[in-house]
């Protein structure tokens, strides 16, 4: 079975940090692009950061610049979002999505709570 799992996810107090992680299973992620997306309440899915294939080109939603770094592992099939000075600005359900040519794979999304 085809799919990717994101973990990580939590509630913590704004300034805190959390790490997410997206495993695939079932197929490699080497030659996808990874993108994570976040969706709050009431709001549309939005990009948050993405990284090419071979790790040497991220982008970041300006909100999160300076604060999340995207990085990947494919010797583990796995990407991160390291998410550091968190603001409640950034409570959502965030997703991982692997991209290529004409495939295109989601996780079922971790849950962010940022709170006093």
């Amino acid at each position: 079975q085809l799919q990717l799992v994101e973990s990580g996810g939590g509630s913590v107090q704004p300034g805190g940090s959390l790490r997410l992680s997206c495993v695939a299973s079932g197929f490699s992620l080497d030659y996808y692009s990874i993108g994570w997306f976040r969706q709050a309440p009431g709001k549309e899915r939005e990009g948050v950061s993405c990284i090419d294939t071979s790790g040497a080109r991220t982008k970041y939603l300006d909100s999160v610049k300076g604060r999340f770094t995207i990085t990947r592992d494919n010797a583990k099939n796995t990407v991160y979002l390291q998410m550091n000075g968190l603001k409640p600005e950034d409570t959502a359900v965030y997703f991982c999505n692997a991209k290529r040519s004409g495939n295109n794979y989601w996780g079922q999304g971790t849950q962010v709570i940022v709170s006093s």
